[in-house]
């Protein structure tokens, strides 16, 4: 049995790697097989994630689009169909500024590529990024469209934005590593990607795991405390009847019996303006305990990195 406390990793160096670095060092979470990742992995990870449809791992990386067009009604036709975690903002009344995920521009190109901007946005998309639209494109015939430009816009240039637009096109991932009771809340924020740790495929008796079960330290009970030494005592018998299971049974059967202290780890990936809704609720005093432990120096990174936007936020910090 390990017992470590809770903790978080904005997760910026990412932010300097290709999209589907991105996608496969987010994706190996999920089955905690981060050991895989070599030079020449990313690519043949991120068609085995496309061919078997693991949509949620496409959401990890993120886009933003300067489209212009050279005619209102392309972007009537574009705004009748627009997916809600598509962002959408006007720079001029022909100048568009459009931020989505892989998941969300392959599912706009697949169910909408017939609409002239669309079209020419995936068009776009797989002449530039090839990997995440390779099952699509060749089927679709997409090509650059007369009256609709499109260039993606780099992070400098993202981070370069006015704190409105800032606010809703820069999208931040962060590693937490807590307890189950907190990531069943954490789920709950929309709209916001999650990829965690699978109870359901780790086999704790690993060992790459050390051959025992990790908790997350209750910072309800002083170590040492009468409380802490029952919860102790639960959480090495909780344990044991574990590892016992695992003998005959799979992981995901043995999992049933394990209780929420149990350590998880969950990247949260959402735009400023989201995250800046969930420290709003879950800092405040009335929020659950060990969700404030995390999300209060969290905000204060945030309120650091991204001043414009987090820098006269109404949200407790101390």
């Amino acid at each position: 049995m390990k017992v470590i406390p809770a903790s978080f990793e904005i997760l910026e160096d990412l932010d300097r790697q290709s999209l589907a670095v991105r996608i496969e060092a987010c994706g190996r979470l999920c089955y905690k097989s981060e050991d895989k990742i070599t030079e020449a992995s990313a690519e043949p990870f991120v068609k085995g994630i496309v061919k078997h449809g693991h949509n949620s791992v496409m959401e990890m990386a993120t886009l933003t689009l300067r489209v212009e067009i050279d005619s209102e009604s392309l972007a009537t036709q574009f705004l009748s169909v627009i997916p809600k975690y598509i962002q959408f903002d006007r720079l001029e009344k022909k100048v568009m500024l459009i931020t989505g995920s892989i998941r969300a521009f392959r599912e706009l190109a697949r169910d909408h590529g017939k609409i002239k901007l669309i079209k020419g946005m995936a068009g776009y998309l797989a002449a530039a990024y090839p990997l995440f639209f390779f099952d699509l494109a060749p089927k679709r015939g997409w090509l650059p469209q007369d009256g609709v430009v499109v260039n993606a816009l780099d992070l400098a240039e993202v981070d370069g934005l006015s704190a409105d637009l800032l606010a809703r096109h820069r999208h931040v991932a962060v590693r937490i590593i807590t307890n189950r009771a907190v990531t069943h809340e954490i789920v709950r924020h929309r709209p916001c990607s999650y990829l965690q740790e699978s109870q359901r495929y780790c086999r704790y008796a690993d060992d790459k795991f050390g051959n025992e079960v990790t908790f997350i330290a209750p910072m309800f009970f002083d170590e040492g405390s009468s409380e802490y030494k029952l919860w102790e005592k639960a959480m090495l018998e909780t344990e044991k009847v574990y590892l016992k299971l695992l003998a005959t049974s799979s992981p995901q059967a043995a999992r049933t019996v394990l209780p929420n202290s149990c350590k998880t780890e969950i990247i949260v990936f959402a735009n400023l303006l989201e995250w800046l809704h969930i420290f709003r609720l879950r800092t405040p005093k009335n929020a659950e305990p060990s969700m404030r432990e995390v999300m209060i120096p969290l905000a204060k990174a945030f309120q650091e990195r991204f001043p414009a936007v987090f820098g006269d936020a109404s949200f407790a910090v101390e």
